[in-house]
């Protein structure tokens, strides 16, 4: 467990590029907002949370697979998981962010991840 990041992982890192590419500026890790949020983009007043979807536990996706050992464990982790995102979540919605979500098996495929960052803030 240690030995897992919990910043700068492969599916944030490619949502940042594709921004970047975009024409998008945004800040990483705000400490003043709830959960320091992945990707921050202050002029939209948007956050963006890149999550992984065995952690975060992505309904009908095949990356959140469910254990096999030690499961009482593993579900509790899980369900904490969850439930701390939509603290989260609706922290954020008070305040006036808009919070968009990108799953790590959406950012997989590059076209369907940048249709979802234009969906985003058209």
């Amino acid at each position: 467990m240690s030995r897992i990041k919990n910043r700068d992982t492969k599916p944030e890192i490619a949502v940042r590029s594709l921004l970047h590419r975009m024409g998008y500026r945004f800040r990483l890790h705000r400490k003043d907002l709830p959960g320091k949020p992945d990707i921050v983009l202050p002029k939209y007043r948007t956050v963006i949370l890149v999550h992984g979807c065995f952690w975060h536990r992505h309904e009908g996706c095949n990356l959140a697979y469910k254990v096999k050992s030690n499961v009482k464990k593993w579900e509790a982790k899980f369900a904490r998981n969850v439930e701390r995102d939509k603290t989260k979540r609706n922290k954020l919605l008070e305040l006036g962010w808009q919070v968009k979500i990108i799953w790590e098996c959406e950012t997989k495929d590059k076209k369907k991840l940048k249709q979802i960052v234009h969906d985003f803030f058209q």
